[in-house]
């Protein structure tokens, strides 16, 4: 009997160390929502500041002292007419060395230099990017250790305010309060520093208990903070991307004037709070008349400031563009009708020039659909000559769209929107195809406002000037939706028949390729005969494809999806259980080029080869035939196609669609 195999002993070494586990990567920070008018090179400054002073490390502040070189080192720069005599190596080390101790004498006479010396040693420890939590967070609070209870003396050096940004970011929340609470006193000082400034917008972002705090110390000089060259983004970002709404009005309280800010309190009691929340409307609630106009009009010259300093970037801001927006709401309120209509209109001259640097908020989006829709034509044709330059990216951003929709909706003079509005949405379609919001206003064109394609959001956003355009606009709205429709047909009928493979490998561009050739307009249902060769002749090669990697067209679902709604002559309504027949659309004309175009070769193999992908789409070809009545010969074709021979292989195959296709084959 062979001698049993021992099992192997384990390893000697011990059990196997712990896989080391390094700091999960941050997500990443929120951005504000980029202006239309920005250019893509733009740096946003609004951001981290770690990656402004990489070089800097415990031991770099090494530098020559230009005004101390002495003069054996400096080089002529003429030529000496007798040869130069070699230094002496000896006495050039002994000069850079006399250079490095006056250096260091100064460096030391600095206030807190011994400090900074040990916070940057700590540092350059704790800033590490790939080591573990437990290590970091040692470090952290060695370094929390150095700097506790100086960090107020210490913070505006650019060196140091990276430092105290590290334990900000790195630490967990009982530093970060401990620094914010620390600061407290100095954040408006802070915010207008180059460097602390990031400080500042960490600690807003990560400190939400002290955050209301911050703000508060803002307050009285919040106009003069937007239009400073480095706080301005400190407020932006506070305000639109990390404050609530009672936060907000913090910010907000100081362009509703002295009066406002003296006599309405801003914390306190649940109630005063909740007041606050309401912003404009709350500090007017219960008000007279007269107080209510002194409001208003410190809100209007607060506002005019903003305007009139373009240079200095506030313009682009949320909270300049919510002031805006509540002060057009509340001139809805006032008694006088031909008050209110002066009011509006001496804002709206204030700020035409500028409109296209506000529709990329929220806020600022619905005060120039407002101006659109009260505005008289000659008040229309301005904003859209401000608007036209950027109208590509305004397609792109969810809310700048909107106002080009609005636009579609109350311009009465549909040539001037065609060639001023359409022509700049229809000319860049396929850098639109690529995202949701691009693809949307090309929808806009051709079948606005459809629960296919637009949220009830959406729709109810666009529904809110329609009261207004019922009072200031002439034309009905579906001959005005018509026109437009009509105006966008031809280039896109067009776009489509020259980038047909393109536009529908992919999803999204088969959704816009089927809304065009059901929707678009057309004298007569032959004009959209060359679309539509174009797109049967990218599905007429041979079928299955002999390339794996590149399958072909009838193989992708939305593709396939689109021929069968092409040829079923309108959308399936999930509703009624029916198909939605597009008026202009002849499902049968259509079915007729298949005919000519695919062949007789090609349409049974979709059938009958490979995955049988194509049988749904056959069969729909032949129920239009069948529903037209009026192709008997193009029928008589098509019923000779399927002999025996192909209606067993149907039958045999493994095609998803066969029986509804050998049910359409017995009808033809």
């Amino acid at each position: 009997m062979s001698a049993l195999k021992k099992r192997q002993a384990p390893t000697q070494a011990g059990p196997k160390a712990k896989k080391v586990q390094l700091e999960k990567p941050e997500k990443a920070e929120k951005k504000r929502s980029r202006p239309v008018t920005a250019l893509a090179s733009t740096v946003d400054t609004s951001g981290d500041s770690d990656d402004e002073f990489d070089g800097l490390e415990a031991d770099n502040d090494e530098f020559v002292d230009q005004d101390n070189m002495n003069d054996e080192d400096m080089v002529p720069d003429v030529a000496p007419t007798k040869p130069i005599q070699a230094k002496d190596p000896n006495a050039s080390r002994e000069s850079h060395k006399a250079q490095k101790a006056l250096h260091e004498q100064r460096r030391a006479a600095k206030p807190h230099s011994s400090l900074l010396s040990d916070a940057k040693r700590v540092w350059s420890l704790a800033r590490q990017q790939n080591i573990p939590t437990t290590e970091r967070q040692k470090h952290i609070q060695d370094l929390m250790n150095v700097i506790r209870g100086m960090v107020k003396e210490i913070v505006f050096k650019h060196d140091a305010s990276r430092i105290i940004q590290t334990v900000v970011k790195y630490g967990q929340q009982k530093e970060r309060d401990e620094v914010a609470q620390e600061l407290k006193g100095k954040y408006k000082e802070l915010a207008q520093n180059r460097y602390s400034k990031f400080l500042v917008t960490k600690l807003i972002r990560l400190c939400p208990a002290h955050r209301a705090s911050i703000l508060m110390e803002f307050q009285g000089n919040v106009l003069r903070l937007l239009l400073h060259r480095e706080a301005t983004s400190v407020l932006a970002d506070a305000f639109e991307l990390y404050a609530n709404a009672y936060e907000r009005t913090l910010l907000l309280r100081d362009f509703y004037g002295k009066e406002t800010m003296l006599f309405n309190t801003s914390g306190g009691s649940d109630e005063e709070k909740e007041k606050a929340r309401k912003g404009l409307r709350g500090v007017l609630e219960g008000t007279d008349i007269e107080r209510r106009r002194r409001v208003l009009n410190a809100l209007k010259e607060n506002l005019v400031t903003i305007f009139n300093n373009p240079d200095k970037g506030a313009i682009t801001h949320a909270v300049v563009h919510r002031a805006l927006w509540e002060y057009l709401s509340a001139l809805s309120d006032l008694p006088d009708e031909i008050e209110r209509d002066k009011l509006c209109r001496e804002m709206f001259e204030t700020c035409q020039e500028v409109l296209a640097e506000m529709v990329h908020t929220k806020d600022g989006s619905r005060v120039v659909r407002e101006f659109l829709a009260y505005g008289t034509a000659k008040d229309r044709k301005q904003i859209l000559k401000v608007l036209k330059p950027h109208i590509e990216r305004m397609c792109l951003d969810d809310d700048a769209q909107l106002v080009l929709f609005t636009a579609l909706d109350v311009i009465d003079d549909t040539k001037l929107a065609s060639k001023s509005l359409i022509a700049e949405m229809t000319g860049p379609a396929t850098n639109l195809l690529v995202s949701p919001q691009g693809r949307r206003a090309l929808f806009y064109l051709l079948v606005p406002r459809t629960r296919r394609h637009f949220t009830p959001v959406q729709i109810a956003l666009l529904a809110e000037t329609d009261g207004i355009r019922s009072r200031t606009s002439k034309k009905a709205p579906e001959a005005r939706e018509e026109e437009v429709r009509k105006y966008a047909s031809e280039a896109l009928l067009s776009w489509l028949e020259q980038n047909t493979t393109g536009i529908i490998k992919e999803p999204g561009g088969s959704l816009v390729a089927a809304e065009i050739m059901l929707s678009a307009d057309g004298a007569s249902r032959t004009d959209k005969i060359p679309a539509s060769q174009s797109l049967l002749r990218a599905i007429s090669t041979s079928y299955p494809s002999a390339d794996p990697s590149s399958p072909h067209l009838i193989d992708l679902p939305h593709t396939s999806r689109l021929y069968k709604t092409l040829l079923q002559g309108g959308h399936f309504n999930h509703t009624t259980k029916s198909v939605d027949l597009a008026p202009n659309w002849d499902a049968g004309l259509f079915a007729e080029e298949f005919v000519k175009v695919v062949g007789k070769d090609v349409a049974i193999g979709m059938c009958t080869l490979g995955e049988g992908n194509g049988a749904f789409v056959v069969a729909e070809m032949c129920e239009a035939l069948i529903r037209d009545g009026g192709r008997g010969e193009v029928r008589k074709e098509v019923k000779g196609w399927f002999g025996d021979e192909v209606r067993e292989a149907v039958e045999g195959g493994q095609a998803k669609g066969k029986k509804v296709l050998l049910e359409t084959m017995t009808s033809l």
